[in-house]
């Protein structure tokens, strides 16, 4: 399991080691301690426990999803969603299976989102921060901030980590290990082991022949595509579910590392708004993004497990083209992507009808 990455550099840290001499420990320093508790209990018990604690996080997500969408928990949606996302998404397993990290990123989007569409984001941030704190999956959601111009929302996504890790760094044997080994290992990107798994462009293209910097060139332009949507469904629309989830997709194309659960960020999201006019899941290409993904599903030259990673790329690059292609094609006003005042998928009051939305 990922988990027992974290948990063995909570334990070396315990024993007066330094967390960062295993390279595959890719965290802050915040995470460290947030995994003593583990570290204190027996492997067996972790064995039961971190894959019930995985998936109720999962559970949680795709409630906060919900909730942007004004979509009872109760509803059938709720549980034929859930139960889709559980047995039709691969990396719903994997996840699981792995005890990864990046439940908490799964968990804290949704929620952040959902306090942002309420104009609550001082507390997206403090969600949003405390999150990035722990694995800094997030980071991209600053330029929500940046967008919206919310100062105020935008000093705890940056303090909360901040002051965190700066604290946990000076209780580690070597305070400036996550910038003097972690760092350089994320930007050089040179593990043969990892490097199987990334399914990023920047990753997945020189396996098949592209030049390494063509490499990066295409995931740099991908990204930087993306970003510019996210801009522009701001400035035009001022919505806050699609500019987010368009945000984390662009990282999604040039990060390193970039692994296939990490699309249960933003899955969730995207498809609890099934129900709304003219969202992303209503079109064909975000159902063909996720039939690579459908557990049991033989693609040629794509079954051993070390070619994971291209079935991974498609998914994403199909994904990411596809909330790109909705924003920039719909009219203004389309898919309830929560302004400030209500929550994505609720109707506007007769009075604030014609009330135009801006920050």
């Amino acid at each position: 399991m990922d988990n027992a990455i974290v948990v063995r550099a909570a334990r070396a840290w315990l024993d007066g080691g330094s967390p960062y001499d295993d390279p595959h420990f890719l965290y802050l320093p915040g995470a460290v301690l947030a995994a003593v508790p583990q570290a204190l209990l027996p492997w067996g018990v972790l064995r039961l426990l971190v894959p019930l604690a995985v998936t109720g996080g999962l559970v949680a997500g795709w409630a906060c999803a919900l909730r942007l969408y004004g979509v009872p928990w109760r509803s059938r949606f709720a549980v034929l969603g859930l139960t889709g996302l559980a047995l039709g998404f691969a990396p719903f397993g994997h996840l699981v299976r792995l005890g990864n990290w990046t439940v908490v990123a799964v968990v804290a989007l949704p929620f952040a989102l959902l306090l942002a569409s309420r104009g609550r984001w001082g507390a997206a941030g403090v969600v949003i921060g405390a999150a990035i704190a722990v694995k800094p999956l997030l980071v991209p959601l600053v330029l929500l901030f940046v967008f919206a111009r919310r100062w105020r929302g935008l000093a705890p996504v940056v303090l909360v980590p901040a002051v965190v890790s700066g604290g946990a760094a000076l209780l580690m044997p070597d305070p400036a290990g996550f910038f003097t080994r972690t760092l350089p290992f994320l930007l050089r990107g040179d593990d043969a082991f990892v490097r199987l798994y990334e399914a990023s462009p920047a990753a997945v293209l020189p396996r098949v022949g592209v030049p390494e910097g063509v490499a990066v060139l295409v995931a740099c332009g991908a990204a930087g595509v993306g970003v510019w949507c996210a801009y522009r469904c701001w400035r035009r629309e001022g919505k806050v579910v699609d500019t987010g989830v368009m945000l984390m997709l662009s990282a999604f194309l040039v990060s390193r590392p970039s692994y296939d659960h990490y699309l249960l960020v933003v899955l969730p999201v995207l498809l609890a708004g099934v129900m709304e006019a003219g969202s992303v899941a209503r079109g064909a290409w975000f159902w063909v993004a996720l039939v690579p993904q459908v557990p049991g599903l033989a693609l040629p030259y794509l079954e051993p497990v070390t070619r994971r990673a291209f079935r991974d790329s498609l998914t994403l690059c199909l994904l990411a083209g596809a909330v790109a292609v909705r924003l920039l094609s719909r009219a203004p006003g389309a898919w309830g992507c929560a302004h400030q005042s209500r929550p994505a998928g609720r109707l506007p009051t007769a009075a604030g009808a014609g009330r135009r939305h801006s920050f």
